[in-house]
Protein backbone atom coordinates (compact mmCIF):
# COMPACT_ATOMS: atom_id res chain seq x y z
CA UNK A 1 0.00 0.00 0.00
CA UNK A 2 1.70 3.42 -1.21
CA UNK A 3 2.19 6.15 1.05
CA UNK A 4 -1.19 8.56 -0.52
CA UNK A 5 -3.78 5.38 0.21
CA UNK A 6 -2.19 4.92 4.17
CA UNK A 7 -2.93 9.18 4.54
CA UNK A 8 -6.55 8.42 2.63
CA UNK A 9 -7.50 5.41 5.18
CA UNK A 10 -6.17 7.04 8.37
CA UNK A 11 -8.21 10.52 6.93
CA UNK A 12 -11.24 8.06 6.60
CA UNK A 13 -10.32 6.10 10.46
CA UNK A 14 -9.98 9.43 11.81
CA UNK A 15 -13.71 11.15 10.27
CA UNK A 16 -15.54 8.55 10.93
CA UNK A 17 -14.09 8.01 14.35
CA UNK A 18 -14.50 12.07 14.96
CA UNK A 19 -18.08 11.49 13.37
CA UNK A 20 -19.28 8.84 15.97
CA UNK A 21 -17.38 10.97 18.97
CA UNK A 22 -19.54 14.39 18.02
CA UNK A 23 -22.66 12.60 17.81
CA UNK A 24 -22.29 10.87 20.87
CA UNK A 25 -21.28 14.62 22.62
CA UNK A 26 -24.34 16.19 21.17
CA UNK A 27 -26.48 13.90 22.36
CA UNK A 28 -25.21 14.38 25.85
CA UNK A 29 -25.67 18.46 25.19
CA UNK A 30 -28.89 18.23 23.85
CA UNK A 31 -30.00 16.30 27.25
CA UNK A 32 -28.22 17.72 29.32
CA UNK A 33 -29.19 20.50 31.90
CA UNK A 34 -28.73 24.14 29.58
CA UNK A 35 -26.15 26.30 31.49
CA UNK A 36 -24.48 23.28 33.91
CA UNK A 37 -20.85 21.56 34.00
CA UNK A 38 -21.97 18.70 31.99
CA UNK A 39 -23.62 20.53 29.25
CA UNK A 40 -21.03 23.21 28.61
CA UNK A 41 -18.15 20.71 28.88
CA UNK A 42 -20.26 18.46 26.20
CA UNK A 43 -20.48 21.33 24.03
CA UNK A 44 -17.18 22.56 23.93
CA UNK A 45 -15.46 18.84 23.19
CA UNK A 46 -18.58 19.15 20.43
CA UNK A 47 -16.93 22.35 19.01
CA UNK A 48 -13.52 20.96 19.08
CA UNK A 49 -14.37 17.19 17.53
CA UNK A 50 -16.50 19.54 14.88
CA UNK A 51 -13.09 21.04 13.75
CA UNK A 52 -11.75 17.88 13.40
CA UNK A 53 -14.47 16.30 11.19
CA UNK A 54 -14.67 19.50 9.45
CA UNK A 55 -10.68 19.68 8.36
CA UNK A 56 -10.86 15.54 7.48
CA UNK A 57 -13.74 16.28 5.29
CA UNK A 58 -12.39 19.05 3.32
CA UNK A 59 -9.33 16.76 3.07
CA UNK A 60 -11.46 13.92 1.58
CA UNK A 61 -12.75 16.31 -1.48
CA UNK A 62 -9.78 18.25 -2.37
CA UNK A 63 -6.90 15.95 -1.58
CA UNK A 64 -8.32 13.06 -2.30
CA UNK A 65 -10.62 13.77 -4.20
CA UNK A 66 -13.90 12.03 -2.31
CA UNK A 67 -17.81 12.66 -2.88
CA UNK A 68 -17.80 16.51 -3.39
CA UNK A 69 -21.34 16.80 -1.94
CA UNK A 70 -19.40 16.55 1.58
CA UNK A 71 -17.92 19.69 0.59
CA UNK A 72 -21.26 21.29 1.35
CA UNK A 73 -22.22 19.45 3.82
CA UNK A 74 -19.41 20.11 5.33
CA UNK A 75 -19.61 23.82 4.60
CA UNK A 76 -23.37 24.09 6.80
CA UNK A 77 -22.10 22.00 9.10
CA UNK A 78 -19.15 24.27 9.95
CA UNK A 79 -20.95 27.07 9.48
CA UNK A 80 -23.70 25.83 12.36
CA UNK A 81 -21.18 25.17 14.66
CA UNK A 82 -19.01 28.68 14.32
CA UNK A 83 -22.11 30.92 14.36
CA UNK A 84 -23.53 28.97 17.12
CA UNK A 85 -20.50 29.10 19.56
CA UNK A 86 -19.82 33.13 18.26
CA UNK A 87 -23.07 33.73 19.44
CA UNK A 88 -22.73 31.73 22.63
CA UNK A 89 -19.77 34.25 23.44
CA UNK A 90 -21.06 37.36 22.13
CA UNK A 91 -24.28 37.69 22.76
CA UNK A 92 -25.01 40.76 20.66
CA UNK A 93 -25.88 41.48 17.04
CA UNK A 94 -23.54 43.84 16.45
CA UNK A 95 -21.10 43.07 13.62
CA UNK A 96 -17.97 41.90 13.79
CA UNK A 97 -15.31 41.81 10.77
CA UNK A 98 -14.75 37.50 11.34
CA UNK A 99 -18.49 36.87 11.51
CA UNK A 100 -19.42 38.65 7.98
CA UNK A 101 -15.76 36.95 6.97
CA UNK A 102 -16.91 33.43 7.84
CA UNK A 103 -20.77 34.23 6.39
CA UNK A 104 -19.18 35.51 2.75
CA UNK A 105 -16.54 32.93 2.60
CA UNK A 106 -19.61 29.98 3.35
CA UNK A 107 -22.17 31.69 0.99
CA UNK A 108 -19.00 31.83 -1.93
CA UNK A 109 -18.10 28.20 -1.21
CA UNK A 110 -21.63 27.11 -1.84
CA UNK A 111 -21.98 28.86 -4.91
CA UNK A 112 -18.67 27.34 -5.82
CA UNK A 113 -20.13 23.90 -5.24
CA UNK A 114 -23.11 24.80 -7.19
CA UNK A 115 -21.31 26.01 -10.77
CA UNK A 116 -19.19 22.62 -10.16
CA UNK A 117 -22.00 20.24 -9.97
CA UNK A 118 -23.94 22.03 -12.63
CA UNK A 119 -20.80 21.18 -14.93
CA UNK A 120 -20.73 17.25 -13.12
CA UNK A 121 -23.94 16.10 -12.60
CA UNK A 122 -25.06 16.22 -9.37
CA UNK A 123 -23.27 12.68 -7.03
CA UNK A 124 -26.55 12.72 -4.89
CA UNK A 125 -29.92 13.84 -4.85
CA UNK A 126 -30.52 17.47 -6.32
CA UNK A 127 -33.39 17.59 -3.60
CA UNK A 128 -30.70 17.46 -0.61
CA UNK A 129 -28.32 19.29 -2.41
CA UNK A 130 -30.50 22.37 -2.92
CA UNK A 131 -32.26 21.55 0.70
CA UNK A 132 -28.56 22.05 2.04
CA UNK A 133 -27.70 24.73 -0.05
CA UNK A 134 -30.68 26.59 1.13
CA UNK A 135 -30.19 25.82 4.73
CA UNK A 136 -27.35 27.87 4.37
CA UNK A 137 -28.24 30.50 2.73
CA UNK A 138 -31.23 30.92 4.90
CA UNK A 139 -28.93 31.43 7.95
CA UNK A 140 -26.21 33.26 6.95
CA UNK A 141 -29.33 35.56 5.50
CA UNK A 142 -30.25 35.83 9.07
CA UNK A 143 -27.42 36.74 10.39
CA UNK A 144 -26.48 39.55 8.50
CA UNK A 145 -29.93 40.97 8.69
CA UNK A 146 -29.79 40.10 12.37
CA UNK A 147 -27.65 43.45 12.65
CA UNK A 148 -30.28 45.29 11.48
CA UNK A 149 -31.95 44.72 15.17
CA UNK A 150 -32.11 47.58 17.50
CA UNK A 151 -30.06 46.34 20.42
CA UNK A 152 -32.62 47.25 22.86
CA UNK A 153 -34.95 44.99 20.89
CA UNK A 154 -32.04 41.77 20.35
CA UNK A 155 -32.65 40.62 24.09
CA UNK A 156 -32.78 36.79 24.08
CA UNK A 157 -32.07 36.31 20.60
CA UNK A 158 -28.89 34.91 21.20
CA UNK A 159 -29.67 32.04 23.35
CA UNK A 160 -32.38 30.81 20.84
CA UNK A 161 -29.90 31.49 18.05
CA UNK A 162 -27.46 29.39 19.82
CA UNK A 163 -30.16 26.81 20.33
CA UNK A 164 -31.05 26.34 16.75
CA UNK A 165 -27.78 26.53 15.52
CA UNK A 166 -25.84 23.74 17.14
CA UNK A 167 -29.36 21.64 16.85
CA UNK A 168 -28.32 22.60 12.99
CA UNK A 169 -24.73 21.49 13.25
CA UNK A 170 -25.79 18.30 15.03
CA UNK A 171 -28.31 17.55 12.73
CA UNK A 172 -26.16 18.09 9.57
CA UNK A 173 -23.99 15.63 11.14
CA UNK A 174 -26.51 13.14 11.71
CA UNK A 175 -27.67 13.57 8.11
CA UNK A 176 -24.43 13.14 6.33
CA UNK A 177 -23.85 9.86 8.65
CA UNK A 178 -27.22 8.32 8.32
CA UNK A 179 -26.76 8.88 4.48
CA UNK A 180 -23.05 7.12 4.32
CA UNK A 181 -24.37 4.64 6.32
CA UNK A 182 -27.38 3.84 4.26
CA UNK A 183 -26.96 4.97 0.91
CA UNK A 184 -29.36 2.85 -0.78
CA UNK A 185 -32.61 4.59 1.14
CA UNK A 186 -31.05 8.06 -0.14
CA UNK A 187 -32.41 10.88 0.02
CA UNK A 188 -34.82 9.95 2.20
CA UNK A 189 -31.81 8.52 5.03
CA UNK A 190 -30.92 12.24 4.99
CA UNK A 191 -33.89 14.11 4.65
CA UNK A 192 -35.83 12.34 7.77
CA UNK A 193 -32.72 13.45 10.17
CA UNK A 194 -32.91 17.20 9.11
CA UNK A 195 -36.85 16.61 9.14
CA UNK A 196 -35.99 15.44 12.87
CA UNK A 197 -33.93 18.12 13.66
CA UNK A 198 -36.39 20.84 12.34
CA UNK A 199 -38.60 19.21 14.70
CA UNK A 200 -36.47 18.86 17.54
CA UNK A 201 -35.49 22.71 16.91
CA UNK A 202 -38.59 24.00 16.89
CA UNK A 203 -39.92 22.25 20.37
CA UNK A 204 -36.41 23.20 22.11
CA UNK A 205 -37.28 26.91 20.64
CA UNK A 206 -40.89 26.71 21.67
CA UNK A 207 -40.17 25.68 25.47
CA UNK A 208 -37.24 27.88 26.18
CA UNK A 209 -39.14 31.10 24.70
CA UNK A 210 -42.44 30.12 27.19
CA UNK A 211 -39.67 29.78 29.73
CA UNK A 212 -38.18 33.18 29.32
CA UNK A 213 -41.87 34.60 28.96
CA UNK A 214 -42.96 32.87 32.08
CA UNK A 215 -39.85 34.22 34.30
CA UNK A 216 -40.33 37.93 32.74
CA UNK A 217 -44.05 37.40 34.29
CA UNK A 218 -43.21 36.52 37.59
CA UNK A 219 -40.93 39.47 37.86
Amino acid sequence: MDIFKIFHSSNIAIHVLAGSTALILGVIALISKKGNKLHTKSGNLFVKVMIVIIFTGLLGVFVFQRNSFLLVITVLSAYYTFSGYRTLQTKSNQPKLLDVSVGILSVLTALYFLYFFKKIGFYWSPVTTYATVGALFTIVTYDFCKYLIPKSKYGKLWLYEHIYKMIGAFTALLSAFSGTVFPNYKPYSQVLPSAFGTILAIAFLVYYIRLNNTSKSAK
